[in-house]
């Protein structure tokens, strides 16, 4: 072999190329299965939001080719911009899964962008699962290749990056590349052009703003783009992840993991052990809701709470508890979703769905006297025994002090939906059903799941995406 073709764009496209031309193992097609379902509940659901409209508005004025569907639009557009509205949407709910210790969100620009490639290029349900496999493969090992084992951080988020967005790119395109019919070498190249559109910025997670909901349709539009302009014929330089002026050190300074790109690549997966999420919050804020319930589940009430003291991650507490003043009091259900405080309220009132619902995030609910008054008396501190876990799970001690001087603690110290505490496949239809409540008819939601299920079998791509037709006029009532 030539150096050319030792680099790591060259082992992640020649993974991709075996996975589309080999049958999945039947646990990844599984899981791959109850991906494509989590993230079209969370596109239906996140159709109410401000943030959607505006962005189904932009991709209308853009016109084109109609290539993919996008959910809330009657008309297809070009598989790009279908991959673009539909990552806002996956995203926009904070509902998204999420890899841990890498703490990135694969899902919602992989199967956006796979499912757009997919309309686009005809693919069956066959093809479908193995690319988004393969593309979710890829964007958790290059998160993986920035985790910093000894600090137990990602390179990524230390420098303000939002890994999610940025390995998404990648992850998109080399789904997009597999489902556009490209050899491997056609691949590499859509590898190689996504890392000069990989972005994203996580600033908005401190200090607000909406355009974290815009990453992961970003990274999948990015993807969709690369892909189809490397087929068109532009080429990525060989070496675009570990070059000099490549990915890693455009982004990471140089300081990356190799073997996490490629140890066992093709022979341990890592798409199964992906975390489902069961709230419609910042992952790091679930473990509080759980501790929550636990305390409420003890017998404290909240009118009985003097304070509260939620110890979490050293490195969780600047998300979730700081500025301690803004998290106390959440303006918008964006906010309420990063919030420490609120997680815990959530938890003490007892939340709607597998524990907490959308509806707990309601914009009238985050002034209520009740839920003000509690966040008031919460704090949130760095936790040693949860410091020590992070971020293999983001787990929780919640302390409470009660009226009568007793002293309360609750510990949650595993993440539900991921391996060792797994949500099962009836959870993660109820969780379906709920986003889509209101929006689309029980009669197209049993659709949508027994197509998604078919995947593989008879059910082709545009097919069960033509089954997920909203109107975005329609209401929750």
């Amino acid at each position: 072999m030539t150096a050319v073709e030792t680099t790591l764009s060259h082992a992640l496209a020649a993974f991709a190329a075996r996975t589309a031309a080999q049958p999945l193992p039947p646990e990844v097609a599984d899981s791959v299965r109850d991906r494509v379902l989590d993230v079209l509940g969370l596109c239906v659901g996140a159709l109410p939001l401000d943030t959607s409209a505006a962005v189904l508005a932009y991709v209308r004025e853009q016109g084109g080719a109609g290539q993919a569907h996008v959910i809330g639009l009657p008309e297809r557009v070009p598989a790009a911009l279908a991959a673009l509205a539909n990552g806002v949407l996956a995203h926009s709910l904070d509902y998204d899964d999420t890899h841990l210790p890498s703490v990135l969100h694969p899902s919602a620009s992989v199967v956006p962008a796979a499912l757009a490639a997919a309309e686009a290029s005809g693919a069956d349900g066959t093809a479908l699962l193995a690319a988004v496999a393969a593309g979710l493969e890829v964007c958790v090992r290059l998160g993986m290749a920035g985790y910093d084992s000894d600090a137990k951080t990602s390179l990524f988020f230390e420098h303000g990056q939002h890994a999610t967005s940025i390995c998404g790119a990648v992850g998109s395109a080399v789904a997009a590349a597999v489902l556009l019919g490209l050899d491997e070498a056609g691949i590499g190249h859509a590898l190689g052009i996504s890392v000069s559109m990989a972005s994203g910025v996580i600033e908005a997670n401190r200090t607000g703003g909406t355009v974290k909901r815009l990453h992961c349709g970003w990274a999948a539009h990015a993807g969709v783009s690369a892909a189809q302009l490397a087929g068109h014929g532009f080429t990525g330089p060989p070496a675009a992840l570990e070059g000099r002026f490549g990915f890693f050190q455009a982004h990471l300074h140089g300081r990356f993991d190799p073997g996490a790109i490629t140890d066992g690549l093709g022979e341990r997966w890592e798409v199964p052990g992906i975390f489902f999420k069961p709230y419609p919050a910042n992952h790091f804020t679930h473990a509080i809701v759980d501790a929550a319930a636990d305390l409420r589940a003890q017998g404290v009430t909240p009118e009985a709470v003097a304070e509260l003291e939620v110890g979490v991650p050293a490195s969780v507490v600047r998300t979730v508890g700081e500025p301690i003043e803004r998290k106390r009091q959440p303006t918008t259900s964006y906010e309420a979703q990063f919030s420490g405080p609120y997680a815990a309220v959530v938890g003490l009132l007892g939340g709607g769905g597998l524990g907490a619902a959308l509806a707990d995030y309601a914009p009238d609910l985050l002034t209520a006297p009740e839920r003000t008054g509690l966040m008031a008396k919460t704090r949130v501190v760095a936790d040693a025994e949860c410091t020590e876990i992070f971020p293999h799970q983001f787990p929780c001690v919640l302390r409470a002090r009660t009226a009568d001087g007793r002293e309360w603690t609750a510990k949650a110290l595993v993440n539900r939906g991921g391996p060792d505490n797994p949500l099962t496949r009836e959870q993660l239809r109820t969780k379906f059903r709920e986003n889509v409540a209101g929006l689309l008819a029980p009669e197209a939601a049993a659709a949508v799941e027994a197509a998604v299920a078919d995947l593989g079998g008879a059910a082709r791509p545009g097919e069960l995406m033509a089954l997920v037709r909203v109107d975005r006029g329609n209401s929750r009532g």
